[in-house]
């Protein structure tokens, strides 16, 4: 029923003969033309997305050396806690730190260079103060685990019958720690966690973020190379997308163009299509939504490039907007300005917040979360979401080369739903600098 129900709606649509989406004046699909780029229909994409090309040999991989800089990272932060991003945490100093224990995750992968699927069954990764880090791995799972490593490091295996967390302890007190601190990786599981405490009980532990987010929070040049390319892609996946859109279209359609966009770049990717009165949740609607003259298109998501990510929204309508919804892009968008003149090195995460909410209160959608309902963004990179966050009384203070979301919104119960975003790097001195190539330009012209 849902299949043959959108079926009749494209049909509906190429009935009516409309025009392309977000004002642009481009000419009418014939019946044939919009039954053929169908959207998972088989067919081909539309014209807009001829120039979408791969990326190429423009994306240059993270080298063992850079890995290997990483282990060397965190070992520094861990022997001066106030060199690093994150020495205010919780508002104090940073502990001093003996070693940090992570379990398969983005952060594993971001030392070693190798995704490893969780299970039940521990691998970890050990990073003293000084010397040699230590993998920890099921002895069935050695060899394929050393496929994957980039360089010698040292390796440990357990049996099934036996305690992995006996061979960390094992390995702690050779290496004379048997009192001090230890730092978990924050996204590691309580059953691991536990574990080791359990086992290794002559030690303290605490949280890894000083160390483990000191060292990702900040990006090098060459991450942030394959974030701006990541950016990019995404903007020209949602350029032909927004080209492309037409009265019938369901939200399933919109999101199938743009997965099917990436795909043509040979990249991963997706996207969040609201339109009209379900863009006032910020999150999205579950109920089939149909495109009609006059409503608001929201896209919203990103791309993966070498493991690292893009997050941007953009905004649109089908035909001319009303004074209201341009009145919203108008606000949305200076607040997109403020909070990038506020990131500023030095500067409190939730300073960045500040500044954004105001500009959005001031004009009349206030107070505080009552339609402007979240955070103004997030640290980005490996992960989409990452810390730290620009969130009120956000105490981390921003370093060049943190890189976040800039997405100020409005959100109007039962209307509409108005967000723009952008990402964004911290700068040596004076504002944030995009990673993106620009702000929207206007909801006519949603990517330039």
């Amino acid at each position: 029923m849902k299949i043959s129900r959108r079926d009749a709606l494209r049909a509906g649509a190429v009935a009516a003969g409309v025009a392309v989406a977000a004002g642009r004046g481009a000419r009418v699909a014939s019946a044939a033309e919009a039954l053929q780029q169908a959207p998972g229909a088989g067919g081909a994409l539309p014209a807009a997305f001829d120039g979408l090309k791969p990326l190429g040999d423009r994306v240059k991989p993270i080298t063992t050396d850079e890995y290997k800089a990483r282990i060397a990272k965190a070992q520094k932060l861990m022997s001066d806690p106030s060199a690093g991003a994150m020495t205010n945490v919780g508002g104090g100093a940073a502990p001093n730190i003996d070693a940090v224990f992570i379990a398969p995750g983005t952060t594993l992968t971001y030392f070693l260079g190798f995704r490893w699927w969780p299970s039940e069954r521990i691998l970890a990764l050990l990073i003293p103060r000084e010397g040699d880090p230590l993998v920890i791995v099921p002895a069935f799972e050695e060899a394929r685990m050393r496929e994957q490593l980039r360089w010698e490091v040292p390796v440990r295996t357990w049996e099934e019958d036996e305690n992995p967390y006996a061979v960390a302890a094992k390995w702690f007190r050779e290496r004379g720690i048997r009192t001090g601190t230890v730092g978990i990786e924050q996204t590691t599981a309580y059953m691991f966690s536990d574990g080791l405490r359990k086992t290794v009980s002559s030690l303290t532990y605490t949280s890894g973020d000083p160390i483990t987010v000191g060292c990702r929070a900040v990006k090098s040049e060459h991450e942030l190379e394959l974030m701006r390319l990541a950016c990019e892609a995404t903007c020209a996946v949602y350029k032909a997308t927004f080209a492309s859109l037409r009265e019938g279209m369901t939200q399933g359609d919109v999101e199938k163009l743009v997965q099917r966009g990436y795909a043509k770049m040979q990249l991963r990717g997706g996207a969040s299509v609201e339109f009209g009165a379900s863009s006032a949740l910020p999150h999205g609607s579950s109920a089939e939504q149909v495109l009609r003259e006059g409503t608001g298109v929201m896209i919203d998501d990103g791309c993966v490039v070498e493991g690292y990510q893009s997050d941007v929204t953009r905004m649109g309508v089908l035909g001319k907007p009303s004074e209201k919804f341009q009145r919203a892009f108008e606000i949305v968008r200076a607040a997109q300005d403020a909070a990038l003149a506020a990131a500023a090195a030095g500067h409190a995460c939730g300073s960045v917040d500040d500044e954004a909410r105001k500009v959005v209160v001031d004009a009349g959608y206030g107070p505080g979360y009552k339609f402007f309902e979240h955070r103004l963004g997030h640290g980005i990179g490996m992960d989409g979401h990452e810390s730290p966050y620009l969130v009120k009384g956000g105490t981390i203070v921003l370093q060049p080369g943190m890189t976040f979301s800039n997405e100020p919104g409005i959100y109007v119960p039962g209307e509409f739903g108005m967000r723009c975003e952008d990402d964004m790097v911290v700068s040596d001195s004076g504002p944030a600098k995009l990673l993106t190539y620009g702000f929207q330009e206007s909801l006519e012209k949603p990517v330039s």
